[in-house]
């Protein structure tokens, strides 16, 4: 038997089949003696060729056939061992895997491998369990579920193996989280390998505990990490660091017990436990303000640790690039900026070694330049001395001179943030900055966009807007948005004259083109109405712009429409400052307008400006009325609501009231900024006050008499109101047209239609509204009682004005329900002048229990009867309200027209 055995293992040898046999006999080591052959022999029996040979060499002798019977059913047992495969390994998983053609070949060899290792885990196989463990972490790795083996790797962990505790702890780090409650069931083994006298164990259970602790396993382990900080091991103190940083992190009212053994760390030579250490501490001050004044006492100790990093010769162990530790370094900054903030004795502490480390770190290499960005961080935090910002400043200003565009990116973020600290320090690298303007990079040239409108001031508003505009002209479209916006803006602050800012904005509308938003038009537009000098010049280089596709620069073709509507005479005048005349014909003029209007690919809102443009360019050029009235009539048709709405109007001016057209299309007054009381301050001045604003007094202001709508109706431009018209028409008692005719001729359907009482509808103050001798002791009126508002009028005349009148307004409220947000509007006509003052309440009671006074100043200086209209009335009560057409200016835009208005007012419903 044992010649026998010999020569089988000599040929196995020979064959290359001994690895095989061998790791056969490795599965079950309970095999001794000879039972050791039958291995070999189900090797042999399996393989064809032994037969072959073993006829060709016939001198070997076989061992008798009754010989191997007592081993017959120990080799039926044996095969059905051996039959089972061997567990792919993880290397041999990888490599078929890579070979995978598609992602289908890919989930096939996963799935087919993933129900392997669950058959192995049900069959409680405890030979391979590692490995299989292992397999399913790269599967999870891969994005794949393997939630199937959580229970495993809790096994590994009990396993007294360090190598299946390995990929014990690993496996739970990656499949378990605080959300389940498998990892409760860890909590004790971590406690037993936290006592542990192997250090990597300890190390293991360490970092566990970091990554998957909840608050509840946190409390139970957290006496454990508190002894493992006080041991005299380096390995395990600096590990135990990062744990209670975790645990802190979820539960901070853990840190007190942190907090003694934490100090003595940062006595430690070892660089790993001294920059745990300040992570620590780090948490610590940002989690509690006790802890950060507490620490405040070490600002010392780590100001040395600091300086010995910089002193220190060359050491191999920490050296990264020539620097000594950067990673040690850039913890210990950060952790000086949160101790200096608002802080001058901690900070008087640090400036000598923040001034060290940005005079000696080297700037070569990326590691220097990460050293001292912290350094201008710490720098411009805390309290430190104007020099020192200086020096941060001037090193930020050599970051942008580097290659690297993340260090241009982080350079131009902080300057941006440290700008309106440190202005004149950062102005002196305004040239660099500019060519940041000009950077391949996007994320660049937006910071750099946004720091250059930040250093626009009075002196550089020139030079700063040339640049600017170059940037604007090639920016991408997401920048030009943003930049015409803040160009208007810094435009409106420092123009150094009203002619270079229009140029300025036309220009800008030129380049942004359809980018530009609705407020820079509204304000260039007001802009060119108060700067009457400058009406010629304007509208004639507004005209030269109107060129190429219109379409892409619309919100020019608004200003221009509304420029040349009014001032569309002057665009061949000589008269006025800088004017050059354009020659144009008055056709030429209307076919531009036109081909706008009916251009599809005009916003209505560019065709509003057209067709408003064309009504006042009836009046500037009287011969083309006719032509104007035909091109209108034309959109009387129109499907959009607005344009037809408009033409009607205005074809309603041509047909019925042509005389009043040249009054009410004439040119309108100079809008008043709103934003020319403000104080403006410059950029880098510094007061205490910034933005100082002066009170609006209106009460006490005459209001010019053809600017009173624009006053009275500033709130109507965003009121969508539902045109409607009694089919009562009423002349005016003088026999002239009244604007309350302007379109009595239209018929619109309404509800709830009700007319204004006789008494207030047409002698509604007539015969108080003259320059004639009164008697004293007028007697009051009621102008309006209906559902139980009442509104009268009571007067008087000062004896040192008799052109002016003085009507106090007292509204009662006699229904049961009380009245809330009162408002009242009026207007009267433009040879008038009329002054509001503001209610002395907006809310009345039920049950007449109390009332609103009011009281309209009107002065009258012609000779004759006049009107006044109540233009609107609102508030919240059960009553039905009335109806009126008046003449509006929208204010936004500048349409002029008249507009048939309702006001309907019911139960709870603001209108």
């Amino acid at each position: 038997m044992s010649s026998f055995t010999g020569r089988v293992r000599k040929f196995l040898r020979t064959t290359g089949l001994k690895d095989f046999s061998q790791d056969l006999r490795e599965r079950d080591t309970s095999i001794k003696g000879k039972f050791a052959i039958f291995p070999y022999l189900l090797c042999l029996l399996n393989h064809f060729s032994f037969t072959l040979l073993l006829w060709h060499h016939r001198q070997w002798a076989a061992p008798a056939f009754e010989d191997l019977m007592p081993y017959v059913s120990v080799m039926m047992k044996l095969n059905a061992y051996t039959n089972m495969p061997t567990p792919m390994r993880l290397r041999d998983l990888i490599r078929q895997i890579r070979a995978a053609r598609t992602a289908a070949d890919e989930r096939a060899v996963v799935q087919k491998e993933c129900a392997y290792i669950r058959s192995l885990f049900r069959e409680e196989d405890n030979t391979w369990r590692c490995r299989n463990v292992a397999k399913l972490l790269y599967i999870h790795m891969l994005g794949y579920q393997a939630h199937f083996g959580q229970l495993e790797c809790l096994k590994l962990i009990a396993s007294p193996r360090f190598t299946d505790k390995r990929i014990g702890y690993l496996g739970s780090m990656l499949l378990l989280d605080e959300r389940q409650d498998v990892h409760l069931l860890i909590t004790n083994s971590l406690k037993n390998d936290l006592n542990s006298q192997t250090q990597f164990v300890i190390g293991l259970a360490l970092c566990t505990l970091g990554v998957i602790c909840s608050p509840e396993m946190s409390r139970d382990l957290a006496g454990e990490v508190e002894k493992l900080l006080k041991t005299s091991n380096a390995y395990v103190r600096k590990k135990a660091a990062l744990c209670a940083f975790r645990i802190i992190k979820k539960v901070p009212e853990l840190m007190e017990m942190f907090i003694p053994a934490t100090r003595s760390l940062l006595t430690e030579k070892n660089h790993g436990v001294l920059i745990t250490a300040v992570v620590l501490i780090t948490e610590m001050c940002e989690k509690s303000p006790d802890a950060l004044h507490h620490f405040k006492k070490l600002v010392s100790n780590l100001v040395r640790v600091l300086k010995n990093l910089i002193m220190s010769g060359y050491s191999p162990e920490h050296d990264v690039c020539g620097v000594s530790d950067p990673f040690l370094q850039v913890k210990i900054l950060r952790l000086l900026r949160l101790l200096g903030k608002n802080d001058p004795d901690a900070s008087e502490i640090m400036n000598d070694i923040l001034a060290q480390v940005a005079t000696n770190t080297e700037t070569s290499k990326n590691v220097g330049n990460a050293i001292l960005y912290e350094t201008v961080l710490s720098i411009m935090d805390i309290k430190s001395e104007s020099g020192l910002r200086v020096l941060g400043v001037n090193i930020l200003g050599r970051f942008l001179l580097n290659t690297d565009k993340n260090i241009r990116y982080v350079a131009l973020n902080t300057l941006l943030c440290t700008v309106q600290a440190d202005y004149n320090a950062v102005q002196r690298h305004r040239s660099t900055i500019v060519e940041c303007l000009k950077d391949p990079d996007v994320s660049i040239r937006k910071r750099a966009m946004e720091l250059c409108f930040a250093l626009v001031n009075a002196s550089n508003i020139r030079s700063m807007t040339k640049e600017l505009l170059i940037f604007l002209e090639k920016a991408d479209p997401e920048f030009k948005s943003q930049c015409s916006s803040n160009l208007f803006i810094s435009a409106e602050m420092y123009a150094p004259s009203k002619r270079w800012h229009i140029d300025t904005m036309i220009k800008v509308l030129t380049l942004a083109g359809n980018y530009v938003i609705d407020d820079v038009v509204g304000n260039l537009i007001q802009l060119i109405s108060e700067s009457s000098s400058l009406h010629t010049y304007t509208v004639q280089q507004l005209w030269k712009q109107l060129t190429g596709d219109l379409a892409t620069k619309q919100p020019l073709v608004q200003v221009a429409a509304w420029c040349i509507g009014e001032f569309g005479d002057l665009l061949n005048s000589s008269e006025g400052q800088d004017a050059s005349p354009v020659n144009v014909t008055p056709d030429e003029i209307l076919d531009l307008f036109e081909k706008v209007t009916v251009n599809i690919h005009m916003t209505l809102t560019t065709k509003e400006y057209s067709v408003t443009a064309l009504m006042k360019l009836s009046v500037r050029f009287p011969d083309l009325a006719p032509r104007i009235k035909r091109f209108l009539d034309i959109f009387g048709t129109n499907v959009n609501v607005e344009l037809q709405q408009r033409a009607i109007e205005f074809s309603s001016l041509f047909r019925k009231f042509n005389h009043l057209r040249p009054s009410l299309l004439e040119r309108m007054p100079a809008m008043e900024n709103k934003s020319s009381r403000e104080t403006v301050v410059q950029n880098g001045e510094v007061g205490e006050d910034e933005l100082n604003t002066v009170k609006d007094d209106r009460e006490n202001k005459n209001i010019e008499d053809s600017s009173v709508l624009l006053d009275l109706l500033s709130s109507t431009s965003e009121t969508n109101f539902q045109p409607e018209v009694s089919h009562t028409e009423e002349k005016s008692t003088s026999g002239e047209p009244d604007l309350l005719d302007l379109l009595g001729g239209l018929e619109l359907n309404t509800q709830n239609q009700s007319t204004l009482p006789p008494s207030t509808q047409n002698i509604l103050l007539e015969r108080y509204l003259t320059s004639q001798p009164e008697p004293e002791g007028i007697p009051p009126i009621t102008a309006f009682e209906k559902n139980g508002l009442r509104i009268v009028f009571e007067f008087e005349k000062p004896p040192d004005n008799p052109e002016m009148i003085i009507i106090n307004l007292v509204a009662t409220n006699l229904s049961l329900s009380p009245i809330n947000d009162f408002l009242l509007q009026a207007a009267v006509p433009k040879v008038c002048q009329l002054q509001l003052l503001p209610p002395s309440n907006n809310y009345i009671p039920a049950n007449n229990l109390g009332k609103i006074q009011q009281t309209l100043k009107i002065l009258n200086p012609s000779k004759n009867k006049q009107k006044l209209i109540i233009y609107r009335k609102q508030y919240i009560c059960k009553c039905t309200g009335f109806y009126y057409i008046a003449r509006y200016i929208n204010r936004k835009t500048g349409f002029l027209g008249s507009q048939a208005t309702g006001t309907r007012l019911h139960w709870d419903v603001h209108e």
